[in-house]
């Protein structure tokens, strides 16, 4: 059996990553499976252990950073999240392919922590700042302040674009489906 390779999508909140990994995951010839995070955050209502997040104790998770056991991890509000790394080596010696779905300085981190051949980073945005914005407000979950903080560590973040192997821009949702599709199954046939 063929080992499976990380599927690494990154980009700002309201670039459509969403749709896209909706998209993806629904792609059955895809073979991807979505990583399931370790957090030590409370669960929220309809919340699972082992679907939503692996939900563990301030020292379990700690016990996993000095096992090394993570691709990734950071510190959000008081919170901790890590992509574990036997959870995503278990599912990729199976054959799947593991989408994972992280910020850009996890993004870093996981990049430095696999071989390059075992991974397929993406980077989405949008064509520009201002189409950003524009999505963002149409969105309506967020106001102004908000919005314009997301803009701002948007310009931080595409410093970084060229980390990835591919840059995709979402000026069109069913074209940047396509070309993350095309991509996916390149490297599944590579």
């Amino acid at each position: 059996m063929k080992q499976g390779f990380i599927v690494l999508i990154s980009g700002p909140s309201g670039v459509g990553k969403g749709t896209l990994i909706n998209s993806l995951l629904a792609d059955k010839s895809l073979n991807l499976t979505f990583s399931v995070s370790m957090t030590t955050r409370k669960p929220r209502p309809n919340e699972k252990h082992g679907v939503h997040y692996f939900f563990v104790s301030h020292e379990t998770f700690l016990e996993n950073i000095e096992r090394n056991n993570f691709l990734e991890h950071a510190q959000f509000v008081g919170n901790r999240y890590g992509t574990p790394r036997d959870y995503v080596y278990t599912l990729l010696n199976k054959g799947k392919n593991v989408l994972v779905e992280i910020e850009v300085d996890g993004a870093c981190q996981l990049l430095n922590s696999v071989p390059k051949d075992q991974v397929l980073s993406l980077y989405i945005m949008p064509p520009t700042v201002e189409d950003l914005i524009k999505r963002l407000r149409h969105r309506g979950s967020e106001d102004e302040a908000t919005i314009m903080q997301r803009a701002e560590r948007f310009k931080e973040e595409v410093k970084y674009k060229d980390l990835y192997q591919w840059t995709i821009i979402n000026d069109d949702l069913q074209t940047c489906i396509d070309e993350v599709k095309a991509l996916i199954r390149g490297k599944i046939n590579s």
